[in-house]
């Protein structure tokens, strides 16, 4: 059996047996990880607080036939402790756990990016300097943009025409132009966009000064974004608490303030929710 060693974040526990557990894991080098972490359900288990989701460690593990087995395990952040007093903060670092085990589909493959950005989303989240629903959201469009669907936000999705662009159509891929719009694109506030292109890319003098309504049509509008090209609903989004926050039915008004025929997040054929 050979030994190695890495840093990662707790996404996931899964019971097994009468004390074990199947950890999921993110670690830096070698992407998701499956290990068991044997009797850490028992009271005197050495680690069992260490290896609970949003935890940040240093673990060594050895390889075995199925799954890797945890055999040490040293706190980096203990992110958990400042997170899960708080239901708004608590569920939005759900959602971004529950993000990253999707877009990390294959095991052992390296994703260092996603890597550093959940430890930076859940390292903001426990700081508690800024909102928690502006961290979800820039977390989000970064993890978009790292799988490759980071939606259009200054050029047209279609013909690549320079913006600002009023219409945004979620299967088109962004913003659109007045000639490239589909049937079924919302036109967000003037002020939405903006907050969009500001959270992608660090602006939070930006961020921070937009208002509720744009904060929340914005959260919206990234929300369906990410679901329509994950083919399936996050659990963990409807539980975040925003104010008067829904997906996809702020988009589903727009689209009906504007006489469209078609549903502009309507769920692909086949998906199991």
């Amino acid at each position: 059996m050979s030994l190695y060693r890495d840093s990662a974040v707790v996404l996931r526990v899964q019971k097994l047996g009468e004390a074990d557990r199947i950890i999921t894991l993110l670690t830096r080098r070698y992407g998701k990880v499956r290990a068991v972490a044997k009797g850490v359900r028992r009271t005197t288990s050495r680690f069992g607080a260490r290896v609970e989701p949003f935890c940040h460690i240093d673990v060594q593990l050895y390889t075995g036939r199925t799954l890797d087995v945890i055999t040490q395990v040293q706190t980096l952040d203990a992110f958990g402790a400042h997170i899960v007093d708080d239901y708004q903060r608590y569920t939005s670092a759900c959602a971004v756990l529950e993000t990253v085990d999707r877009l990390a589909a294959e095991e052992g493959e390296p994703v260092l990016r996603l890597y550093l950005l959940a430890t930076g989303a859940l390292r903001a989240l426990a700081g508690r300097e800024r909102d928690s629903s502006l961290v979800l959201d820039a977390f989000l469009l970064r993890a978009m943009s790292f799988a490759g669907w980071a939606p259009a936000l200054d050029e047209c999705a279609r013909c690549n025409a320079r913006g600002p662009h009023a219409a945004f159509n979620v299967a088109a891929g962004g913003a659109v132009c007045a000639e490239c719009r589909p049937a079924g694109s919302v036109r967000p506030s003037a002020a939405t966009l903006p907050l969009l292109e500001a959270l992608l890319h660090g602006d939070w003098a930006v961020a921070e000064a937009a208002t509720t309504p744009v904060r929340r049509e914005g959260s919206g509008l990234i929300a369906a974004h990410l679901q329509w090209h994950m083919e399936r609903q996050l659990r963990s989004l409807p539980l975040v608490e925003r104010s008067e926050w829904k997906v996809p039915e702020i988009i589903r008004e727009r689209a009906a303030e504007l006489g469209a025929t078609q549903d502009p997040v309507a769920s692909p054929a086949g998906e199991d929710g």
